[in-house]
Parts: structure tokens; C-alpha cells; sequence
């Protein structure tokens, strides 16, 4: 204790060790705060663990698909007419010449069972299996023409709301509501599932295959989603990441410090607060409308993206070379190196873990953007894959937050469960390219 607070405490009469009133309510402030902070630490966790827990409640279904095992015929008469194996001629049987051998392998399936149902007629009865059903069985055939004259083993899509059955989306009482459904065909799928030829299993097609039309949930995949992101954020790694760098090397090490720097220093930082929807009109006005370039095409989304991301990759690359300690330059610059030696072989890899931690966080942002995409059209039903590299980045496509968005617009319930299943394929991938940025900035960076 000091004399002066030794003399003090005398005066007053008090000990030190007794509290106040003015440090008792500064302590009680400081509590307070703390409460208050670890109640909005508690809040943002109940909201993330409902969040997650809705998402993967609504979604991780989806991964799982109800399939009818059927031992199908297929006559030569009708899908080789000529006999002569050639593909294009098999090619030329559409898929209405499919349907019916579905249909006579379910109605053979059922005599051999027993299985009779009242009121369900054999028409009515084929509404089990997916409309998407005779396309799959096309393809397969086509892939393997030897199959024909022959009785094969297929698992066919069930139709959505026989799988939605088994999920508890639908009930014998809201069959009856339901013009896609009855409880017959519901009963009916019990009798098929009690004999093992149904059943409800991993659905790999949901990652790979193409989207499904309104009648053919069931069927719809991020395939083409997928690929459609791939294609543009390899555009905007390959425009965004050399642009934004080298903007960024030559404003903070090499530009003068004028009035005209400080103008391009404020518009960077203006364009990062720039809603992402004006980017989209951007894109529209100068990349379609004036370039010509396709709507819906990987091409203009990345061209679109990288605008976008441009600013979070400079601010991110200047932040990183600001890091790097003055006496790095000072020491090149000692010894004889040239302004761009001491830059690009001192400066540079040191800001290296940096420019890459921005760059990725970027790509995350451009990866879950929406609108700009909806503006260039790539809100637009795609079927066909887009083709590989260059070639394939004019080609129609979609991206998984556009598919997202489109099956939340869609009437029928399977798609909602869809597009919960498509978010927590788009989580991963932001949650996975985050921790990247993570580990490389543990990885690398260093301490001044």
C-alpha cells in the first residue's frame, strides 16, 4: 500500500478492502456485460442448432429413395425391330415403348404374389412407379443393347408420393385427399415392401442426376447444379484471383499516394458494400444484352461472380501486404534488390496464406450467391448436362443456390424436401472451403 493510499484510507477512516458504492456498481456493470454477452453467445448457438437441426430434419431424406424391384421383359420384337443390334435403330423407340413393359412386369409381379387389391385397377396400379421410370429403363438398354431379348433385374424410382409414405409425409388420410395418390396404391406398396421387392434406400442420383420436371420429383438431382457452380468458380478463380492481386501489389506497393489513388481506395471499399443484385443487372446489360453471350451459361455467371468478388480479394491481398513488417522491404532493398524484386520474392510469399485465405473466402460468398445468377437467366429448367471445358461454359446450366430457389417455387412437398437436402449439399461445400482457409492460415501465417 502507498503512502498516499495509506493516508488517504486514514482520512476516510475505511479500509481498502471494503468496496464502495461507486466500484461496487462498476463491478456490478462489468457483471452485467458479461451476462449480457454470454446471453447473445447463447442466442446466436440456439439459433445456429435450430437452423441445422431444421435443415437436416427437412433434408438428409432426401439422400434416401423409395425403389420397386422388377424383373422386366425385353422383346426383341418391339425394341429391335430389325434384329440387327444396331444402336441407332434401338435409339429410335421412345420411351412410350417402354412404359408398357413396365406395366406388364408390375401386373405379372402381382399375379405371382397374389396380390389383389379392391378398386385398383391395372392402369391405376402402375401409378406406383415413377413417370421417370421408362426413361431410366431406356437409358439403360441403350447403354447395354445386349440386354434385350432377355429378363433383367431393375430398381425403378417409386413415384414421390409413395416415397414421401415411408417418410411420413403422407398418411392413408391424406391419400384420400390426394389426386396423385389413393390408399389402394399406398396399400399396395405395403404388399410390394411386406414381399422385398420395395424398398427405401441411399439415393446416389439425387448428387448426379439432372433436374425433374413437376410430375417427377422423385427423380430430380443436383447434377447438373453442381457441375454449373464447378464451371463458374473455376471462371473466378482464374479472372478474380491474378486481377485482384495484382490491383492489390500495385496500389499498396507501387502506386503514388495522390487524390486519384484515393478515389479508387474508396471504390473498392464502396463496390464490396454493393448489394450482389446490382452485379446481376451489370451482367445482364453488358454481358448479354451488349456481348451477346448466352443466358444461363456457367460463361456469364463467372464473368458476373467475379465482379463481384473482385473487391473481397483486393481488400483481403492489401490487408495481407499491409502485415508484412516494413523491415522485410528495408532489408531487400539493403542488400540491392530491385522495388519489384523485394515485392514478388520477400513480400508477396509472405502475404502468401493471406491473399489465399481472402481468395477462398471469396469464392465461398460467390459460391452462395443468388440473385445476381436469377437475373441472367440461370433460374431456367435444365436438363442436359453442360459439356466439358471451354465449350461446356456457354452451354446451359444452373447453380445449387438458383436450384435451390427454383424447387422452393414448386408446388408439389417433395421438392421443399429436396431443397433442404440441396442446402446441406451447399453447406458442405462453404464449411468445407471455409475450414481450407482456415488450416492454410494456421498452416502459413506468421507472426510479427
Amino acid at each position: 500500500m502507498t503512502d498516499i493510499a495509506l493516508g488517504r484510507a486514514l482520512r476516510l477512516k475505511t479500509s481498502l478492502l471494503d468496496q464502495s458504492s461507486r466500484t461496487r456498481k462498476r463491478n456490478f456493470a462489468e457483471k452485467r456485460f458479461e451476462l449480457y454477452g454470454m446471453a447473445a453467445v447463447a442466442f446466436g448457438l440456439l439459433a445456429l442448432v435450430v437452423l441445422l437441426t431444421t435443415i437436416l430434419g427437412n433434408g438428409l431424406s432426401s439422400f434416401r429413395q423409395t425403389f420397386v424391384t422388377l424383373q422386366i421383359e425385353l422383346p426383341q420384337a418391339k425394341l429391335d425391330k430389325s434384329g440387327t443390334g444396331d444402336l441407332e435403330a434401338i435409339k429410335k423407340v421412345s420411351t412410350f415403348g417402354y412404359a408398357p413393359l413396365i406395366d406388364t412386369a408390375l401386373e405379372q409381379t402381382m399375379a405371382q404374389l397374389g396380390i389383389t387389391i379392391d378398386g385398383l385397377s391395372a392402369k391405376q396400379a402402375a401409378g406406383i412407379i415413377s413417370k421417370e421410370a421408362p426413361a431410366k429403363l431406356r437409358d439403360a438398354v441403350i447403354a447395354n443393347p445386349a440386354l434385350i431379348g432377355t429378363v433383367h433385374e431393375f430398381r425403378l424410382l417409386a413415384n414421390g408420393r409413395i416415397d414421401g409414405y415411408y417418410k411420413g409425409a403422407v398418411t392413408m388420410v391424406s391419400a384420400t385427399r390426394d389426386a396423385n395418390v389413393s390408399p389402394e396404391l399406398l396399400i399396395l406398396a405395403d404388399a410390394l415392401k411386406a414381399a422385398g421387392l420395395l424398398a427405401t434406400s441411399l439415393n446416389p442420383g439425387f448428387i448426379t442426376d439432372s433436374d425433374a420436371s413437376d410430375q417427377r420429383p422423385e427423380a430430380a438431382g443436383l447434377g447438373v447444379a453442381i457441375l454449373g457452380s464447378l464451371y463458374m468458380m473455376m471462371i473466378v478463380l482464374v479472372l478474380a484471383l491474378p486481377i485482384g492481386v495484382a490491383a492489390s501489389i500495385y496500389l499498396e506497393e507501387f502506386a503514388p499516394k495522390n487524390r486519384w489513388t484515393d478515389v479508387i481506395e474508396v471504390n473498392i471499399s464502396n463496390l464490396a458494400a454493393v448489394p450482389s443484385i446490382v452485379f446481376g443487372i451489370l451482367g445482364l446489360a453488358i454481358f448479354i444484352n451488349f456481348a451477346g453471350l448466352p443466358q444461363s451459361a456457367p460463361i456469364v455467371g463467372g464473368l458476373v461472380l467475379t465482379l463481384m468478388t473482385l473487391p473481397t480479394i483486393i481488400i483481403a491481398t492489401r490487408a495481407s501486404l499491409k502485415s508484412v513488417p516494413p523491415s522485410i522491404r528495408d532489408a531487400a532493398l539493403g542488400v540491392g534488390a530491385s522495388k519489384m524484386q523485394a515485392v514478388f520474392h520477400h513480400v508477396l510469399p509472405l502475404a502468401a496464406p493471406g491473399i489465399l485465405t481472402g481468395t477462398i473466402i471469396g469464392l465461398a460468398q460467390a459460391l452462395g450467391e443468388t440473385a445476381p445468377l436469377l437475373l441472367i437467366g440461370m433460374v431456367a429448367f435444365v436438363k442436359e448436362f453442360p459439356g466439358a471445358p471451354p465449350e461446356g461454359f456457354f452451354d446451359p446450366a444452373s447453380a445449387l443456390p438458383v436450384q435451390i430457389f427454383n424447387w422452393t417455387q414448386r408446388a408439389d412437398p417433395a421438392f421443399v424436401e429436396r431443397a433442404s437436402g440441396a442446402i446441406i449439399v451447399l453447406l458442405v461445400f462453404l464449411i468445407a472451403m471455409n475450414t481450407v482457409a482456415v488450416l492454410l492460415r494456421r498452416r502459413f501465417e506468421r507472426r510479427w
